[in-house]
């Protein structure tokens, strides 16, 4: 009996020892693994969610009439959302992707397309799809919209400006300092507001170095024709004309070609080209020369990254204007031609932006402006 007592005693005692090393043992791997669990399954969720944003979400643009590959305003555009794509692990059709545009009939078929696709974020491309931004936007109010170089109305719309009158004034100042004629041109694609930005600070600048230098001003009416462009370029250097700055998209192209083709006839002419938008450098390469003495570089590209990364993780600037400039260095001029550039022409232009940036000048961005400035020189 004491035998059997004893006998249940000890097995008592050591079921019961058992039972708490068990559950000490329980709670501390299962305390570790729920721990680790829950803090897994939260970076888990977060993972996924942001993983799952980056692949749910989707960008695209639709070009102006200059097409993606207009070396130019366009071009930089498509090269913003390619990097885009790229950093986020996208393809082209696989997450970004654009539609071109052939006449400015296309616009508002080319955006409904890209709603229809599910496309979270779609650009406009340029100041003349405003009418169509703003109509198709208001149809699809769950539609992420952004339109550069243009304000738009709509609260699904954020509008992606550039302050293009600072960089056509160091375009200005680089030009008078290049000019032997004292005579330079500018080339505009459509007389509008906004190409009338890059015209009065060009002017400005150019004045503000020598008012002497006289600037003839043309536009060719469009944005895609290299033709009118080159024949434009023609008559201008026909005059005495050396140096060129243009606004005009893929009409610049004409210019550029028509710089060449003088330089190739005869090497020791000087005749320039400022580039437009992004560093054309290499659209003014003729052998050992190059005729591109810089470009005034608008960051479309960043601007487009910048918006699409805001609008992926869920801060799209919805209803409001973004504007990019000098002090942010979304505006520049490129020196990618160091021959040409001397210092001279470079201490000129940082004196000017740093004039600009201080705010001791203030540059015109309209005709009326740019006379009145003229005037207090």
């Amino acid at each position: 009996m004491f035998k059997n007592r004893r006998f249940l005693l000890v097995f008592s005692l050591l079921l019961v020892i058992g039972l708490v090393l068990g559950a000490c043992g329980a709670s501390d791997d299962g305390g570790d693994s729920a721990e680790d669990s829950g803090g897994d399954s939260e970076n888990n969720t977060e993972n996924s969610s942001e993983n799952g944003s980056n692949e749910d979400f989707s960008v695209a643009m639709v070009t102006d009439v200059g097409g993606v590959d207009d070396k130019s305003f366009n071009q930089s555009a498509w090269e913003g959302l390619q990097a885009f794509g790229e950093e986020n692990g996208m393809s082209k059709g696989e997450g970004y992707d654009y539609a071109q545009s052939e006449s400015d009939a296309d616009y508002n078929t080319n955006l409904n397309r890209l709603v229809r696709q599910d496309y979270n974020l779609i650009y406009g491309i340029g100041y003349l799809l405003q009418p169509a931004i703003e109509e198709v936007a208001a149809q699809y109010p769950d539609t992420n919209f952004a339109i550069v170089d243009s304000g738009a109305e709509g609260d699904n719309v954020a509008s992606i400006l550039f302050k293009e009158h600072q960089g056509s004034f160091l375009a200005g100042v680089a030009a008078a300092k290049k000019t032997q004629s004292n005579q330079v041109g500018f080339v505009g694609g459509v007389d509008g507001a906004l190409i009338n930005k890059f015209e009065a600070g060009f002017e400005a600048g150019v004045k503000s170095v020598n008012a002497d230098i006289t600037v003839d001003v043309q536009y060719a009416e469009a944005f895609d024709a290299p033709d009118d462009g080159k024949l434009i370029a023609s008559d201008m250097y026909s005059k005495g004309i050396d140096v060129i700055y243009h606004a005009s998209g893929a009409t610049g192209n004409g210019v550029f070609a028509q710089a060449k083709d003088l330089k190739k006839n005869n090497p020791d002419e000087d005749v320039w080209v400022i580039g437009v938008d992004r560093d054309q450098h290499e659209e003014g390469a003729i052998g050992d020369n190059n005729v591109t003495l810089t470009s005034m570089v608008k960051r479309v590209d960043i601007a487009v990254q910048d918006v699409a990364n805001q609008a992926m993780n869920g801060e799209f600037p919805a209803g409001e204007t973004i504007e990019y400039g000098l002090d942010d260095d979304a505006i520049s001029l490129a020196r990618t031609n160091e021959e040409a550039l001397t210092d001279d022409i470079i201490t000129a232009i940082e004196d000017w932006k740093e004039k600009i940036i201080n705010g001791d000048v203030e540059v015109p961005s309209t005709r009326e402006e740019l006379e009145t400035y003229v005037n207090s020189l």
